[in-house]
């Protein structure tokens, strides 16, 4: 007689069951794979996790932000005055009430030009400061403090200090004026003069933001790249337009969207020194919304007005996000 060895069954792996023994003819062996217990449980406690830390915020942001946005979307298809206990439903009249107005066109002007003028300027002063504070330079740390510390400030107090200096009379720019040879602008009551005044002083305000995050991206650019170029003859003004300008294009796109979305909100500065004036000169679609909903208390029609600079807020900022981050080198 023939003898045989019947070898033992190989061990089991964990998670897979082993697989029932079938007769000759009979039908194939299935694999059951048992998950892992633990994995459910570590799923609950990822999104207990989240819930702990992200759900404050989202609370606060479903509160404090969707909520409010919700309602003055809503707010703007009613005729209602800021007390009144009566609001007559007007569809989209509020809408076309303020794209129809004749100063419509003068405020989205200066609008236009407040926000052009400081996100333009803001970038060009910010990064000629934030190459300054990035030399060596004596005293930098008391220079860098000196250029942010405006940021810092409140805005009204910045515009009410300002004013002083705007004095046409007694001003440290008229006396300046005076010793060139020229005469003071009339900053209070020249239309052109008071939105040159309010750009001057948000960009002396808010250049140290811009300049402080300039910094932090010229100081993130490896020193050898510019060693290397040096090397090979490149001169200073040609590093910084050949490596250094295309290196801080993520920094550069950023302070674009921040920059843009601050100036298109700007309201304190505008409030303390102009409060819109002269002749409407220095309103611009924010100023508008605080002086309709509650100067004149026609809260259906400052919501119209919020609700377009909503949609213009969102618009660009998508824009930017589609078309400007693709010229963005991230490496």
């Amino acid at each position: 007689m023939s003898s045989t060895t019947l070898s033992p069954a190989p061990p089991a792996r964990p998670g897979i069951s082993a697989p029932a023994s079938s007769g000759p003819g009979g039908a194939a062996p299935t694999l059951r794979i048992r998950r892992p217990a633990g994995r459910a449980s570590r799923r609950r406690s990822n999104w207990l996790l989240f819930l702990l830390l992200a759900g404050p915020n989202i609370a606060l942001l479903l509160v404090f932000t969707y909520k409010p946005l919700l309602q003055s979307l809503y707010f703007s298809t009613l005729q209602w005055n800021i007390g009144s206990s009566i609001a007559r439903p007007v569809g989209i009249r509020n809408y076309t009430d303020w794209f129809t107005a004749s100063s419509t066109p003068q405020i989205v002007g200066v609008t236009v030009v407040f926000t052009l003028a400081t996100v333009g300027g803001g970038m060009v002063i910010g990064l000629l400061l934030a190459l300054l504070l990035n030399s060596r330079l004596k005293l930098r740390g008391a220079a860098g403090t000196i250029i942010v510390a405006p940021y810092v400030l409140s805005g009204v107090a910045v515009g009410l200090l300002w004013l002083f200096v705007f004095d046409p009379n007694f001003g440290v720019t008229s006396a300046l004026l005076r010793a060139l040879g020229m005469q003071s602008p009339d900053w209070y009551n020249d239309p052109g003069s008071a939105l040159a005044m309010v750009i001057i002083v948000y960009l002396w305000k808010n250049a140290g933001y811009v300049a402080l995050i300039y910094l932090a991206g010229l100081q993130a650019i490896p020193k050898d790249l510019l060693e290397a170029a040096s090397l090979d003859g490149a001169g200073k003004v040609r590093s910084l337009f050949g490596i250094v300008l295309p290196l801080l294009g993520p920094t550069t796109f950023f302070l674009s969207v921040t920059t843009l979305l601050s100036s298109l909100q700007s309201f304190d500065i505008i409030q303390a020194m102009t409060k819109g004036g002269p002749l409407e000169g220095t309103t611009t679609m924010m100023y508008q919304i605080y002086q309709e909903g509650f100067t004149h208390g026609t809260a259906g029609y400052s919501s119209a007005i919020a609700t377009v600079l909503f949609v213009v807020l969102l618009a660009i900022t998508l824009i930017q996000l589609k078309f400007v981050e693709k010229k963005v080198h991230y490496s």
